[in-house]
């Protein structure tokens, strides 16, 4: 493997800030986990308020360095040519970390209740949630966003010669500049305030972060499986359509409790249920990119992470999102655990995960260890993987029980009450954080020193071992037989079914047996059956599918030599 455009290096610092803001932002995790058992750690040095806002700000920033990263990789590839003003993309890179660490001091300020009003405009912090930053720091990242949508269309080709996944980055990149704009200027209104704090939150991860997200998933298959570039582009070009024709006005469930119009229930409640479809539409086109040729997986992390993002945003952002988000099901779920346990996955598993995927795909190529040893690749992602379904196991079952005691019965959450109840719940959050951070660690430590340790053996690898180009023949059975379309069609609708009884187990909060009468048994039993069952066969799936994916190295032939044209795209060369 080797680049073939000497400005797609400049992506490498970008994948680099992105893992070391990664493992902060889980240190932060740590932290808020251990505070929600004893709220007395580190009181008075750093309150469970500022570590959260600052958990949440590094989140969003670390996966737009992975955003950017990606696209700095692959956009020389799509446009053949080097990217435009490469001094302009060094800028960008100071000027993301000038903000990460004027976000970490302002969160203090914020505490004491300094904001900079100058002009009615707060200058150095503002308190809202996921928009935290002031004035100044939000002017810096809308120049960062124009920098980087001016960057990427200028490298383009013109428009007459874009394809589908042209289109995808163009949209997406000028997208996160203009959403952005809305959150620039300051409401006296709370209702209107929070309008359009949503406008900028849910437009941005749920309309343009999913642009960018569903385009990049696609052009890595496109390197990595050879597959069909027109093929992909179609379902780059639904996905995209999808998403927003149910995304815009899906908004709207962001709306039912902030004083609007009593209207945005149901067109909230109805557009929300129709954002899953394109989550299926594209985590079925993975299916169908990865098993076109049957190509053996020659970079394994990378696809590990691939699919791990595109099945957690169909759990976390699809199933889990679809359960909370009607106004009969989110008058009791807003607010509580069970939407953290749906952010942590949707967050996290479909952007992060990309970011971390694409960072394995580029760095071994910048670096040019085409050999490396891909183990710890793997153990990081399945510790991640189990550690961030394992939290939101915790998140949701604890909002569960949330839910029935303060919201059911009354009690207070200050008093106690609460806390006692959700116990068990708080502690299970450290312990599956501790596994996260693990493989947060190790994923750091990987990508950090990838090129500067021993590469693996030729031996280590059984693909290129004693048979030169051909692995030796030995036929996949069992668990890791090929993986037919019928046995992913199962898995996805047995993915469904908990998830309707979950839906259910939170719709049960309305009957009167347990809104009046106050017996919990009902949604205690759909949820003790969902929850767990939704995340034992997200588990087992990917275990499956991943291990028929494997078994593809002892059964196809390996290719040697210079890289092929991908409909008019060049693939990077082997060596």
């Amino acid at each position: 493997m080797q680049i073939q455009y000497q400005t797609q290096r400049l992506s490498l610092r970008f994948f680099m800030l992105m893992l070391v803001l990664f493992v902060i932002q889980v240190i932060d995790g740590m932290i808020l986990a251990t505070q929600q058992i004893d709220p007395t750690v580190l009181s008075g040095v750093m309150n469970f308020n500022v570590v959260r806002a600052e958990h949440l700000n590094l989140g969003i920033m670390w996966i737009l360095c992975g955003f950017i990263g990606a696209i700095l990789f692959v956009g020389p590839l799509l446009s053949k040519r080097e990217m435009v003003s490469p001094w302009l993309i060094k800028f960008l890179f100071y000027a993301l970390i000038v903000v990460v660490v004027w976000n970490f001091f302002t969160q203090f300020l914020a505490e004491r209740g300094i904001a900079g009003w100058w002009l009615g405009q707060p200058w150095l912090q503002q308190g809202l949630e996921y928009l935290e930053a002031g004035r100044i720091a939000g002017i810096v990242i809308l120049v960062g966003f124009a920098i980087l949508a001016y960057v990427v269309l200028r490298t383009f080709p013109p428009i007459r010669e874009w394809n589908e996944v042209h289109w995808g980055l163009g949209l997406g990149v000028a997208a996160l500049m203009a959403v952005w704009v809305f959150g620039l200027f300051y409401v006296e209104r709370l209702d209107l305030q929070e309008y359009f704090r949503w406008f900028v939150v849910h437009y941005w991860v749920e309309g343009v972060w999913e642009v960018i997200h569903i385009t990049l998933v696609g052009f890595l298959l496109v390197l990595m499986f050879k597959a069909d570039i027109k093929s992909v582009g179609f379902a780059v070009f639904w996905g995209i359509t999808l998403v927003w024709l149910s995304g815009l006005i899906g908004n709207a469930h962001h709306y039912f409790w902030i004083g609007t119009p009593e209207f945005w229930q149901f067109w909230g409640s109805l557009f929300s249920a129709l954002e899953p479809l394109p989550l299926v539409f594209c985590f079925w086109h993975i299916y169908l990119d990865a098993h076109a040729n049957k190509r053996p997986l020659e970079n394994a992390p990378a696809f590990y992470f691939i699919l791990g993002s595109m099945v957690l945003e169909l759990i976390g952002a699809g199933i889990l999102g679809f359960s909370m988000t009607f106004a009969l099901t989110n008058v009791w779920s807003h607010g509580t655990w069970v939407t953290a346990g749906h952010a942590h996955l949707a967050l996290f598993g479909t952007f992060g995960m990309l970011g971390i995927a694409a960072a394995y795909y580029a760095v071994p190529i910048l670096r040019k260890v085409p050999n490396y040893d891909q183990r710890l690749g793997k153990l990081g992602f399945w510790l991640v993987f189990i550690g961030v379904l394992g939290m939101a196991f915790a998140f949701d079952i604890g909002g569960t029980v949330q839910i029935y005691i303060y919201r059911t019965l009354g009690l207070h959450w200050f008093g106690g009450d609460v806390t006692h109840a959700m116990g068990v719940y708080k502690l299970m959050l450290p312990l599956f954080g501790l596994v996260l951070t693990a493989g947060a660690v190790v994923l750091g430590y990987d990508l950090l020193t990838l090129g500067q340790r021993l590469r693996a053996p030729a031996s280590a690898n059984p693909r290129e071992a004693a048979h030169g180009d051909f692995a030796v023949a030995r036929p996949a059975v069992g668990w890791s037989r090929p993986l037919s379309g019928f046995e992913a069609g199962i898995w996805l609708m047995m993915m469904w079914v908990f998830g309707a009884i979950i839906t259910l187990g939170l719709l049960s909060f309305n009957m009167p047996r347990v809104r009046v009468d106050g017996d919990p048994t009902l949604p205690y039993l759909l949820a003790g059956v969902g929850y767990p069952g939704l995340l034992l066969v997200t588990l087992l799936f990917v275990w499956r599918f991943l291990a028929s994916m494997e078994a593809r190295a002892s059964t196809s032939p390996i290719e040697t030599g210079g890289g092929v044209s991908v409909a008019g795209i060049p693939a990077p060369t082997r060596t």
